[in-house]
């Protein structure tokens, strides 16, 4: 009997929901051809290795691209990004296609897992975005890290509480951190206010859904007696 020969399956029809992320989080031309070759690329090796979750592909633009293009709007001059956890690319490398249209603009990308740091690496190389992939456990280089940094952000990486710990070593004066969080936000502010002294701003995802983004401007260890004698913090 002859074998069939398996095909993989054809790459979704994301027109409209590309126009509809554009309409959301609208970017220069150029911009567009960036991410134009991102996705292409992404939906290639999506064939082969899990980026994203295959559900979420109908929804491509909207649900990743332009959930990560929204952070440009909290931060507007900055030039210097570090994500953390960048797995298939959301936010860093949606963010690097952006600042490409930006004198001086550069991302920093952190992903420990081997496979998808040669992906990001691939993504850069493909759309010639400014962007630098660095292979470490998020952990391990941070405090370390050479430059002064704008804009530290995370999507879906871990608990807010430990996201937190990570950038506050390079919290620097002038520097912000933009979280992506889902429906859990609120507990989990609850549970990183008995860590830090924190005054989150919470941005609700133009995306819709149950997104929100957590805005940070400064981060301050709790000392263990705050921490026994309790804490309260503003949000706005």
């Amino acid at each position: 009997m002859a074998q069939r020969s398996q095909q993989a399956a054809p790459a979704p029809r994301l027109d409209a929901d590309k126009a509809a992320a554009l309409r959301l989080t609208p970017v220069s031309r150029e911009t567009e051809g960036r991410l134009d070759r991102y996705v292409d690329l992404l939906l290639q090796w999506q064939a082969k290795t899990n980026l994203i979750s295959p559900a979420t592909l109908p929804n491509l633009w909207t649900r990743h691209i332009s959930d990560s293009l929204q952070l440009l709007n909290l931060a507007p001059s900055a030039k210097t990004w570090l994500d953390f956890g960048s797995g298939g690319g959301f936010p860093g490398v949606v963010l690097a296609c952006a600042m490409g249209d930006v004198a001086g603009g550069r991302v920093h990308l952190v992903e420990r897992n081997a496979k998808k740091a040669a992906f990001l690496r691939e993504a850069l190389r493909v759309t010639q975005a400014p962007g630098t992939i660095h292979l470490a456990d998020i952990g391990d280089n941070v405090d370390r890290f050479p430059e002064h940094v704008d804009c530290i952000t995370a999507r879906a990486v871990a608990s807010l509480h430990i996201v937190i710990g990570f950038a506050e070593p390079l919290m620097k004066p002038g520097t912000k951190a933009l979280f992506l969080k889902g429906q859990d936000v609120e507990s989990e502010l609850t549970e990183a206010t008995r860590y830090w002294n924190i005054s989150p701003r919470l941005h609700a995802s133009l995306t819709g859904g149950q997104g929100w983004i957590v805005e940070l401007d400064r981060i301050e260890r709790l000392t263990p007696s705050a921490n026994q004698n309790g804490h309260t913090n503003d949000r706005n």
